[in-house]
């Protein structure tokens, strides 16, 4: 069985605390299927297996606590959280989460809990190590997880038959939606490079005129 498979069983099994488990560790970085989880976890309220009011508030509940961690270790061990980056291949992952929070700031870690997620645990790292307000952290990040939360677990409830095929529909959705805001992020660099450029330019074309 692979890793999925048996978190899917364990859910299954015992329910609460392995969703819960898991959201605090994937939200801390560590990746695993945390929106398969949430999706699955809908599905169950649907057959009566979970209490939809329990699943929204323990879910809700790690992610954020995942999110802290992932903060925190940015924050206080910035030496950890480096090595911990480059042992995961989250380099590239780092300098991008970097630029989308320059970009967006507080707004950009409300989206990238729920809209663009692969950013998430990067982004939370990052706020850490930039000294982010944690406060401010805190708000944006609750505000995106109980949506994320709500989302997906409403989607695995409404589609209960498809679990699977919608997980993997919205996880190409979110890198898609990732590298749709990275581009526009370097368009709006490049155009800004060009813009200012062109005075420059001007401005010695007219000296060699005057020269000459």
């Amino acid at each position: 069985m692979s890793l999925t498979d048996q978190l899917l069983a364990a859910l299954s099994l015992y329910g609460l605390p392995v969703l819960f488990g898991v959201l605090v560790i994937g939200c801390a970085g560590l990746p695993l299927p945390s929106s398969l989880l949430l999706v699955a976890a809908g599905s169950f309220t649907q057959f009566g297996a979970m209490k939809l009011w329990q699943v929204i508030a323990v879910a809700s509940a790690g992610s954020v606590l995942g999110d802290q961690i992932g903060y925190g270790l940015g924050r206080w061990g910035g030496r950890v959280a480096e090595q911990f980056s480059r042992r995961l291949g989250g380099e590239e992952k780092i300098k991008r989460a970097e630029e989308f929070a320059r970009r967006w700031g507080g707004t950009g870690i409300f989206f990238s809990r729920w809209l663009v997620t692969p950013l998430g645990p990067w982004l939370n790292l990052t706020s850490g190590m930039a000294a982010y307000s944690w406060p401010r952290f805190l708000l944006w990040d609750v505000l995106g997880e109980v949506l994320w939360v709500c989302l997906y677990v409403m989607l695995g409830k409404l589609f209960s038959d498809r679990v699977q095929a919608l997980t993997e529909i919205l996880g190409n959705l979110a890198w898609a939606v990732a590298g749709l805001v990275l581009a526009v992020i370097l368009g709006w660099q490049l155009a800004k490079y060009f813009r200012a450029a062109k005075p420059v330019n001007s401005s010695s074309t007219k000296v060699k005129s005057a020269a000459v």
